[in-house]
């Protein structure tokens, strides 16, 4: 069946906003929903809609407005919203066969070698699971199992999940306590905020030099693996510097330890390759991924490289959920509307045509001090002062309530704006989604007496 066309609409009609938002109903669900739910995440607490459906690139709310996406369900449905194969495939197996723990079943062994086809190098040791976070949980004890070691080292702002071990791999705050023994720290690279007062032209990736002194004075030589987001997510789509991952891989062929790159959001043309360390043509020794993987539906893999493979049998590796035919079928068929619809491709035109848009608007909004991204993730970094680099808090939370509320669903960070449009969408929506932002940026500037 051909679905090339499921997700057009007529952009004249969109964003369509009927009511003040958030509307009369979104605020009334959310202040229900909100006697019982606690942890909401910032984009909730600073704009707290309440949707009730979605199709491709479009969100509609309780109140029947309608949104521009933006955020991919928080970089997960880079497909669009209820891609029609994805969704017939997940239908098939909730009336066919819903879960039988690890059995093999034929939709199971169709991914596996599927996701094998995929993947550079030998990534051919692979368990599914449910979450992100227990796919890099098991890759820290797939990488003690393989090293006989049990210490990590991983970097500033990167995000790795919410369980004890994926928290001590970053910023612990200090309600949660102190971080686990043997989880460390380093400078993560970031040329426009260089944690060295380095400049790129001339620092041969010396971030990358530090961690080689640093594992030699920090750690007690049990290092078990380095730990990474090719491309920061949440910290707002950090790209390291050429050459620092060829440098990281040979640093850990040198001292024994793994390579762990978690793609859980970066991978399934995110960033206009199907996998982030491909731009790099850097090969991991393990690789976790999730989010675009099934497109919203929640399936997450661990895939380790043929030589550690075996590891995998001395964790416990299964989980009650991983693997279960659904998540399976949602998995497979996403990975297949990716190749069949050149998605990559798409994202990485998506890309150019979004740095090429941020670009011309830093030339006129002094507020922006840098614009970034591979693919479709893609961040806007609000500044006081270009020439200091002072964060503008206040400036990012206007922009991102402002633009909201003219109908851009997206994702809030602070003094950064994070850009996650689906990898589908159309070059008029993904523009009319920047005129939106200029638009918000433009209020912003005035409300702060900035010309």
């Amino acid at each position: 069946m051909d679905y090339k066309d499921w997700a057009k609409v007529d952009l004249s009609t969109l964003p369509d906003v009927r009511t003040e938002l958030p509307g009369p109903m979104s605020r009334e669900y959310h202040g229900r929903a909100s006697r019982y739910m606690k942890g909401y995440s910032s984009q909730v607490k600073l704009f707290p809609v309440v949707f009730e459906s979605g199709k491709g690139c479009v969100l509609t709310d309780v109140d029947g407005n309608r949104y521009i996406d933006f955020s991919s369900g928080i970089y997960v449905t880079g497909l669009g919203h209820c891609h029609p194969k994805i969704s017939e495939a997940v239908a098939r197996y909730a009336n066919q066969l819903m879960n039988c723990h690890d059995f093999t079943t034929p939709i199971k062994m169709e991914l596996l070698e599927k996701l094998v086809s995929i993947t550079k190098g030998d990534l051919n040791g692979v368990q599914f699971y449910d979450s992100g976070t227990t796919a890099v949980e098991a890759a820290l004890r797939c990488a003690r199992a393989a090293t006989g070691k049990m210490e990590f080292i991983s970097f500033w702002r990167d995000f790795h999940g919410k369980t004890m071990g994926s928290v001590s791999l970053a910023i612990v705050d200090k309600t949660q306590g102190i971080r686990a023994p043997g989880f460390f720290l380093a400078p993560r690279p970031n040329c426009y905020r260089c944690p060295f007062k380095m400049q790129q032209e001339t620092c041969n990736c010396y971030c990358a030099d530090f961690l080689e002194s640093m594992i030699t004075n920090e750690t007690s030589g049990q290092l078990a693996g380095i730990v990474l987001e090719p491309i920061q997510g949440w910290g707002g789509s950090v790209i390291p510097p050429d050459g620092f991952m060829q440098k990281l891989r040979k640093l850990c062929d040198k001292l024994g330890c793994l390579l762990i790159a978690d793609e859980v959001l970066t991978c399934m043309g995110r960033t206009g390759k199907m996998f982030a360390m491909e731009h790099w043509d850097t090969i991991p020794d393990i690789t976790t991924l999730g989010k675009g993987f099934g497109n919203g539906f929640p399936v997450t893999a661990m895939c380790v490289s043929d030589k550690y493979k075996e590891s995998i049998e001395k964790i416990s590796a299964s989980s009650s959920y991983g693997g279960n035919p659904m998540a399976c079928a949602a998995a497979l068929a996403s990975i297949e509307v990716i190749e069949e619809e050149q998605l990559c491709e798409r994202s990485a035109h998506l890309g150019d045509l979004a740095l090429k848009r941020m670009s011309e608007m830093m030339g006129r909004h002094k507020i922006l001090g840098d614009a970034r991204g591979k693919g479709c993730l893609l961040a806007l970094e609000l500044v006081k002062d270009r020439a200091t680099k002072e964060p503008f808090e206040e400036a990012g939370r206007m922009v991102y309530q402002k633009a909201f509320a003219r109908g851009l669903a997206w994702v809030p960070a602070g003094h950064i704006l994070r850009l996650s449009p689906p990898i589908i969408m159309e070059d008029d929506m993904l523009l009319k989604g920047f005129d939106i932002i200029e638009e918000a940026i433009v209020e912003t500037e005035k409300h702060f007496g900035i010309s």
